[in-house]
């Protein structure tokens, strides 16, 4: 028993199990009259992580004694869905469960409508995303949408103590409840952390356990990784991988890379990051870095898991490989330490723009050259605030491309700015 998790021990093996969802599953709930009519129509699971979806799908299958095929759209495409589409046609029906369906992408969302319309299956998704963005109309049109509601105050505290008095495990351990505030702050309506918190009480070596605040923090700061994918973890992996394409270790990088993906991480969320990174790391000493790197993030927003993992490779390969500089970067924060230190100094005249008569008339744009005008579309001319003529911001690497420019702005400026 203690190698199975508690909360797949104490997973719910018929509705009255089940506690909250009462919308879904009380007397009056629209899923158990469905049952008792043996119409379940194709439907959406919508809410928040730890409320029951899986569980309610496997219930669901079980009560109308279908086969039952499930899929994870973090792992699974269009070749995995079409090998269960293939074992339905075969079977009087069955229920395919595809948890995180919002992950799918419109052509593995597509593979599905067929299947539907004609009965084949009867789908039962499982988002935490509105589906109304995140899910193709179409196959939405086909499902009916039921909403999961996280877990109350009183409906966790009748979970704990139910599991504290009857698991096989812990009721050996002789466990009370003295304080649940920590408990229920930390479980935020999720059944599933609130599983978690309890196993870690469940493994302490002593008995006759008294659940307090003090205890449950303390466990939770030896163990939150475990349950916040948004925690420490999530961050230093994410720090890891940037570091690693930084270093220009894409061996490393790709290992990283795949620790986010498989711990089930937002592709777009990635992709972002590595948007910034190739302008900060990489900026003008490749400056491809920054158009694959968009490209990429437009890629996997079509794509989705699995698939998307072989674009993020390919980008996390090149960022990791390329020339690297962070003078762009730097350019910036010298800029705002000029803003900060003096202020919003007044544009010059010659460079504020003219649009009306008595804008001339005050000297507005009086003076300014037009570079295109001049050989090499360069004339040499002021565009800083007085004050600040000669300050250098942006100091090109020293890489080749960056060392091209610098050689262009010297041969244009001369000693105007002194880049040694």
């Amino acid at each position: 028993m203690r190698q199975i998790p508690l909360a797949e021990r104490l997973r719910p093996s018929q509705l009255d199990d089940i506690i909250g969802q009462e919308h879904l599953v009380g007397a009056q709930g629209v899923l158990r009259q469905s049952l008792a009519q043996r119409t379940i129509p194709s439907m959406i699971f919508w809410g928040p992580p730890g409320v029951g979806k899986t569980t309610l799908a496997r219930l669901i299958a079980e009560n109308m004694e279908q086969p039952f095929f499930m899929l994870s759209a973090i792992r699974a495409g269009v070749k995995e869905v079409r090998a269960v589409l293939d074992q339905a046609a075969a079977l009087s029906g069955c229920i395919l469960f595809i948890d995180e369906i919002h992950r799918f992408n419109k052509s593995q969302q597509d593979a599905l409508l067929g299947a539907v319309e004609k009965g084949t299956i009867t789908l039962i998704g499982a988002t935490t995303e509105n589906p109304s963005f995140e899910v193709n109309a179409a196959l939405l049109s086909r499902c009916q949408v039921y909403v999961l509601d996280p877990l109350n105050q009183e409906q966790l505290i009748e979970l704990a103590q139910k599991v504290i008095a009857t698991d096989e495990i812990l009721v050996k351990k002789a466990i009370t409840m003295v304080e649940h505030e920590a408990l229920l702050q930390l479980s935020g309506g999720d059944a599933r952390k609130l599983l978690n918190l309890l196993e870690l009480i469940g493994n302490l070596p002593e008995d006759n356990i008294q659940i307090t605040n003090k205890l449950i923090e303390q466990l939770a700061l030896k163990s939150m990784r475990i349950f916040d994918k948004n925690g420490e973890q999530h961050y230093d992996i994410i720090s890891a991988l940037i570091k690693s394409v930084r270093g220009s270790d894409p061996h490393a990088a790709c290992y990283w890379l795949a620790r986010l993906i498989e711990g089930g991480e937002d592709v777009q969320f990635i992709a972002r990051r590595l948007i910034i990174l190739a302008s900060e790391d990489i900026g003008n000493a490749n400056p491809t870095a920054l158009v694959l790197a968009s490209n990429c993030f437009q890629a996997v927003r079509v794509i989705g898991y699995p698939e998307a993992e072989i674009i993020l490779s390919q980008c996390v390969c090149y960022l990791a490989s390329s020339p690297k500089s962070n003078a762009s970067y730097k350019a910036i924060k010298k800029a705002k330490n000029l803003v900060q230190k003096h202020g919003d100094l007044p544009v010059p005249m010659h460079l504020r723009n003219a649009p009306t008569k008595l804008m001339k008339e005050l000297g507005y744009a009086k003076g300014y050259q037009y570079a295109h005008d001049y050989p090499n579309n360069f004339v040499l001319a002021e565009y800083f605030p007085a004050q600040l003529s000669g300050k250098v911001c942006y100091d090109p690497g020293d890489n080749a491309r960056e060392l091209e420019l610098k050689k262009r702005l010297q041969v244009l400026w001369g000693d105007k700015y002194d880049y040694s």
